[in-house]
């Protein structure tokens, strides 16, 4: 664990520069094989600390709802308008959707009657914005039902039963969302139902979105049947293609290190952290899933085991049992791998607990830390 400096007070949050560089390398290399166009979706991965490298690969940023556009045309895009700025809601509200259509470069509505609602108004604010609605293929091999987009009664796309042709005069494109951290082939089957029941739109459409969940940069998946796939669809309708990824933007990119407060014996040694799984980790205990720690085994593979719990009252801020090849002391560091997607940008501040600190490893070394939270972000939340 000497890899990670004690000088920065923890928690923290670690990107490191050269990780996310080599994500990017390989996603613009999928752009440039196969003719299409990746944009960081935020709500996944949203360091901005990190966007002038980030910006030097993506051609854009699509955002969930008027905060996230502002950040996206802020810090993302700024003036340059060639770099995009997408913004979808599940519904927009009637005083945030003019500052949308201002900012934004592309809107996609969840619904025709929000489309019919707003499609004439945000036209006369930027007729230069451009229109698209999302659909749902009803086809997804979603691992949880928490993250599926096409499940039973879903609230997100409209469906071919509710599928108006009165759209087709307002939109240039259709998106749609339906994986998970899959893998290419999982693509191929959504892609399959999705011109099964809307194939006859897409000749009118410019674009056609195929949402995110690709698990890109996972080791193992499979890059070249993603670049045919969206080679084929492309040649065969002659539209863009946009993918819209942000865990693949932020995976393995950095840690979460923590710190040992306190160690205590309760039919096993339980190690309290200075920070939280429930409030810091969500997507563990929403998933769920068993962070990896560095230095660990599963529990009983080494000598020594400890349960890992984090600094709040929740009986369940449980990381989960880890085990290691030399005895923990109060003071150690613990770092969880892989921490920097899905975390900060859910993060809370349940029980009061200090939301961790934000650090970048630059390329030449350089430990930065872009924004240590206080007192005042606890308090500032409340009234």
């Amino acid at each position: 664990m000497s890899n990670i400096t004690a000088k920065i007070n923890t928690p923290y949050y670690m990107c490191e520069e050269a990780l996310l560089r080599k994500n990017l390398e390989l996603l613009d290399f999928v752009q440039k094989e196969s003719g299409a166009k990746i944009i960081l979706a935020l709500k996944g991965f949203a360091m901005w600390g990190t966007f002038p490298l980030v910006r030097q690969y993506l051609v854009g940023c699509t955002s969930s709802g008027l905060h996230e556009a502002l950040l996206a045309r802020e810090e993302f895009a700024q003036d340059n308008r060639e770099l995009e700025v997408h913004t979808y809601s599940p519904a927009y509200k009637d005083e945030d959707i003019d500052e949308i259509a201002r900012i934004s470069n592309h809107i996609v509505f969840n619904s025709p009657n929000q489309l019919f609602n707003y499609a004439q108004r945000v036209k006369t604010i930027n007729q230069n914005v451009s229109l698209s609605l999302r659909i749902n293929p009803e086809q997804s091999s979603s691992p949880k039902d928490i993250y599926n987009p096409c499940g039973i009664y879903s609230r997100l796309g409209t469906t071919l039963a509710n599928f108006d042709e009165g759209v087709l005069e307002h939109i240039e494109g259709l998106n749609f969302h339906a994986l998970c951290e899959q893998d290419a082939d999982a693509l191929e089957e959504v892609l399959a139902a999705f011109e099964e029941k809307f194939g006859k739109y897409i000749k009118d459409m410019k674009y056609i979105n195929f949402g995110g969940g690709h698990h890109i940069t996972r080791e193992g998946y499979d890059v070249e049947r993603l670049i045919k796939i969206i080679k084929d669809f492309r040649a065969k309708y002659g539209v863009d293609v946009y993918l819209e990824p942000g865990e693949a933007v932020g995976w393995q990119t950095g840690v979460l290190v923590s710190r040992v407060l306190d160690i205590v014996h309760n039919g096993m040694d339980i190690a309290i952290l200075d920070t939280s799984a429930e409030a810091h980790m969500p997507d563990t205990l929403a998933m769920p899933y068993r962070a990896m720690v560095r230095g660990s085994g599963e529990a009983g593979e080494k000598r020594y085991t400890y349960r890992f719990g984090g600094n709040t009252c929740l009986a369940g801020d449980i990381m989960g049992d880890y085990s290691f090849d030399e005895p923990l002391r109060v003071g150690d560091l613990v770092i969880f791998e892989d921490q920097i997607h899905y975390t900060f940008v859910k993060n809370t501040t349940f029980n009061g607990i200090k939301l961790p600190s934000l650090v970048i490893k630059r390329e030449n070394g350089e430990m930065e830390v872009l924004r240590e939270f206080g007192y005042l972000d606890y308090k500032n939340r409340l009234s």
